[in-house]
């Protein structure tokens, strides 16, 4: 019973020695992307969309089989996807394509879809150590 007392009472002082961490209401978000299926890509896509609205900027980073939907020769396949992706352009979002993976997938740069970058250690870290950045992967 000491013991149960003893763990109460640290946890309790614990929380109160902590400050609260609030979600500022502009905070940036990150959304690693790493899959091709179109409705994860959705789910992602209009999660980030509904944060961009509300004020938090928005970069998208498709990466792995993610970089199937940046290619316009895959139009057929993800074209509400990419319209989805011209859409968050539009609002000022930041959209990066993992040049590694690009690679691996045969997706050249001069077929990703007007406005999308690809990334690069630099441009990626700037956008994913921001400060208060938030980070979610689909």
């Amino acid at each position: 019973m000491f013991k149960l007392k003893t763990v109460a009472a640290a946890a309790a002082i614990a929380l109160l020695c902590t400050g609260a961490v609030f979600a500022g209401d502009d905070d940036p978000l990150f959304i690693n992307l790493t899959s091709d299926d179109g409705h994860r890509v959705n789910m992602a896509l209009a999660f980030g969309g509904n944060q961009l609205e509300r004020g938090h900027p928005l970069t998208v980073f498709l990466n792995d089989r993610g970089v199937m939907a940046a290619a316009q020769a895959n139009a057929e396949q993800f074209g509400d996807q990419q319209a989805t992706l011209q859409k968050l352009l539009d609002g000022g979002a930041t959209i990066l394509v993992c040049p590694m993976c690009m690679k691996q997938y045969n997706v050249v740069q001069g077929d990703l879809l007007p406005g999308l970058e690809v990334g690069n250690p630099d441009r990626t870290g700037a956008q994913l150590f921001q400060d208060d950045v938030v980070t979610l992967t689909w």
